[in-house]
């Protein structure tokens, strides 16, 4: 039994022990396929960088093995990903039919740009556009090695401007290379607006743009970037104000909601997200504390005064059984749960996944008068419009009332 053999599938970074082990010892063990997988793909990340040239073929014949774990396939990748004699088998299309798990597409995308092979390009900026860091990250390095190899004007006019993810792709490598996007701040595209504000350095740049009086949502985007480098809230108060202090209007939305809404997620949400949302959170007064331990008391000492029968509150982690959220749920004996957000003081059900319990339940009129605010079912199903917030997956707008009583798994 070797040292490698000691390494077990909870070390938390093993790849630190075999840096100080010798490549050939680890390229030997990578190379043969009856050692476990998490030990080899160890291995693999140790190689990075001291591959010996004696078993680059054995390692290639890894890579080109189908039947080779995706999680070994893809270190292995980014050892020899230099070599170009690889480059005749990435091109292949049925490298594009392989399983994609583990980022094994990215990898494979990520060696052409990084052996020159220009016709990779177009599908490069798709995945340097994409939200994952594994994504993007292998789309943003096989750009950067085809700008490093034929220079940036060659890859600019690869990419072209018809596509929202040949813009972005085109000011990363601007970014890169010096020069001003600031402009993309007026890009038809959130997402490539969104990264323009992201990759703004210079705050009298910004400062400037705006002095040209661009179009709102370019100077809306602009004025969140100048707060972000200068955390200036008298300034960003005061350059919201002569825009208007324009917001995203959502009919049937409660203020009180609105506010507890902004304040939770406005902030951190996702690049699809209108920038009023963001000014909103950043110059809005936040909300009162929550005292969620007494919000919970309230409740059910007023289901309780009314006679109303009900299990102990448990918290999102709880009653959907993993994960965490914004809410308490009580179940009533009389049939359906109450959610209790954590946001405010608001208390309904979750539209159609609690149809047990109406709006013209007696727990609304207790909670009511105990100083709550039922959302009911018109408001809990109405979509917060251009507020995109992760969701399983998803990074689109929600509802309410999956934004008051949130869960994530």
């Amino acid at each position: 039994m070797t040292s490698i053999d000691a390494i077990s599938l909870h070390d938390p970074d093993p790849t630190a022990t075999l840096w100080q082990h010798d490549a050939d010892e680890l390229a030997r063990y990578v190379a043969d396929p009856a050692n476990e997988w998490f030990r080899r793909l160890a291995c693999a990340v140790a190689l990075a960088g001291r591959v010996p040239e004696e078993h680059v073929p054995a390692l290639i014949a890894r890579i080109q093995d189908v039947e080779e774990d995706a999680e070994v396939r893809v270190p292995l990748l980014d050892a020899l990903g230099d070599r170009a004699e690889l480059l005749p088998w990435l091109r292949q299309p049925e490298r594009k039919e392989e399983d994609d798990d583990f980022g094994l597409h990215e990898a494979f995308l990520k060696a052409r740009g990084r052996l020159g092979d220009r016709t990779a390009t177009a599908d490069l900026a798709v995945r340097a556009a994409k939200p994952w860091d594994v994504q993007r990250g292998a789309g943003e390095a096989g750009l950067n090695a085809l700008a490093d190899r034929y220079g940036l004007p060659a890859v600019l006019e690869d990419l072209g401007e018809a596509r929202p993810e040949d813009r972005l792709a085109r000011d990363l490598l601007r970014h890169r290379a010096g020069q001003d996007i600031t402009a993309s701040l007026a890009d038809p595209d959130r997402m490539v607006a969104h990264q323009a504000h992201l990759l703004a350095t210079d705050p009298a740049r910004l400062r400037a743009y705006l002095a040209g009086r661009p179009p709102v949502e370019a100077a809306l985007w602009a004025v969140c970037a100048l707060h972000r480098l200068t955390g200036d809230a008298e300034e960003t108060a005061d350059r919201y104000a002569r825009l208007g202090r324009p917001r995203v209007e959502v009919p049937g939305l409660p203020e009180q909601v609105r506010r507890a809404i902004v304040h939770e997620y406005a902030a951190a949400s996702e690049r699809g997200t209108d920038p009023r949302w963001r000014l909103e959170a950043i110059c809005a007064e936040p909300p009162a504390p929550v005292d969620v331990d007494g919000q919970l008391r309230r409740a059910t000492e007023a289901l309780g005064g009314a006679g109303i029968a009900f299990e102990a509150p448990v918290d999102a982690f709880e009653h959907e059984g993993t994960g965490s959220g914004t809410y308490h749920a009580i179940r009533l004996g009389e049939g359906g749960t109450v959610r209790v957000s954590t946001l405010g003081p608001f208390v309904g059900t979750l539209g159609e996944w609690d149809r047990t319990l109406d709006d013209d339940s007696p727990a609304r009129t207790a909670l009511e008068q105990a100083g709550f605010h039922w959302v009911d079912r018109a408001t809990v199903n109405r979509i917060v419009t251009d507020l995109c917030v992760y969701w399983f997956g998803r990074r689109l707008p929600l509802h309410v009332g999956t934004l008051l009583y949130f869960w994530q798994d």
